[in-house]
């Protein structure tokens, strides 16, 4: 295993200082472990937090910004933060509006902020929480009861974190992050695997000629692995999987080709030529298009393509400003 890393152990804490050393206008870090909240505190308006293991880079961190989330809580790489942390999160950034909890779905992320919501409320902090299930690959995996929640994620961040700027109570600041995950549908591919420090190997391992169909963002398995194809044809597959799941006929859409962490920038280009040219045929505007990294998997090589079908509201909130380490 060749990484620019001092000790596996450090990986993150490092890793987290980094982030904070880069960016102390935005983010600064708790004492409590690898807890990172807005540099100034947001007062009276509903606070956002999420978070999950490591390895996701920028996620979840880089979206702690205005307009975006108040608190991020990263436990170790592809492992859920515990409920004491995710705890000091909430107390850090809790306001007399609430918080809400954005939670991706996987066992031990849902449980373990679940029952951080249950000690804050203790304390007499308002708490609710949305189950992000993006992912159209799979029903159950290896890590949850249900769809996965991976890189649309990133949408729920952006309009609910924007309505939590207007002011909205959380009753609303709840309504429109589901609202979006009712509407975002996420699948990805993968061509080559990722190596947690601690693992020291790739957790999977391909032959030259094979990719990953529907993988998931700690590199679980997908649909099915088959022969490498032409990048026009991965794509066709990928959003032929999307567009049945959600009728988009006659929708405008966002669009976020995803890189996994090891796909060059050239690579989701010519991914999203043909991503927005399917759509076109099919009569499905495109309000916006994201290319880049926003949800990685350590160095994955490997992509998502991520649709949001949207109504006047969502688009107002997803143009809305944002100042955050990965998004403005």
């Amino acid at each position: 295993m060749k990484k620019f890393i001092n000790d596996t152990v450090l990986v993150e804490e490092q890793m987290i200082l980094g982030m904070v050393k880069a960016y102390p206008r935005h983010l600064k870090k708790l004492d409590c472990g690898n807890v990172v909240v807005r540099a100034e505190k947001k007062e009276g308006k509903v606070a956002l937090i999420s978070g999950g293991g490591s390895g996701h880079e920028p996620a979840h961190g880089g979206f702690v910004g205005t307009g975006m989330l108040d608190a991020a809580v990263a436990g170790p790489v592809f492992t859920s933060p515990t409920p004491d942390q995710i705890y000091e999160g909430i107390k850090a950034v809790a306001t007399d509006a609430g918080v809400l909890m954005i939670v991706k779905n996987y066992t031990g992320d849902v449980m373990n902020f679940e029952m951080a919501a249950e000690m804050a409320e203790m304390e007499g902090i308002t708490v609710k929480h949305v189950v992000t299930n993006d992912d159209v690959a799979v029903k159950d995996s290896l890590y949850t009861i249900g769809r996965r929640g991976v890189a649309g994620t990133v949408f729920v961040h952006k309009i609910a974190g924007a309505m939590a700027e207007t002011g909205a109570d959380l009753d609303k600041v709840q309504a429109t992050a589901q609202k979006v995950i009712d509407n975002v549908r996420t699948m990805g591919a993968a061509i080559e695997p990722c190596t947690v420090p601690a693992a020291g190997k790739p957790g999977f391992t391909l032959s030259d000629d094979e990719m990953e169909i529907g993988i998931g963002i700690h590199g679980e398995p997908g649909t099915h692995r088959e022969p490498v194809k032409k990048a026009d044809e991965i794509v066709d597959m990928l959003l032929s999987q999307i567009l049945e799941d959600i009728d988009y006929s006659g929708s405008e859409v966002a669009v976020m080709i995803n890189g996994a962490g090891g796909t060059p920038l050239m690579e989701l280009y010519i991914i999203n030529n043909r991503v927005s040219d399917v759509l076109a045929e099919k009569g499905i505007r495109i309000h916006k298009t994201f290319v880049g990294e926003y949800m990685t998997s350590i160095e994955m090589q490997g992509f998502s393509i991520s649709l949001l079908r949207l109504d006047d509201e969502m688009k107002q909130l997803l143009d809305a400003a944002a100042d955050t380490p990965a998004w403005n």
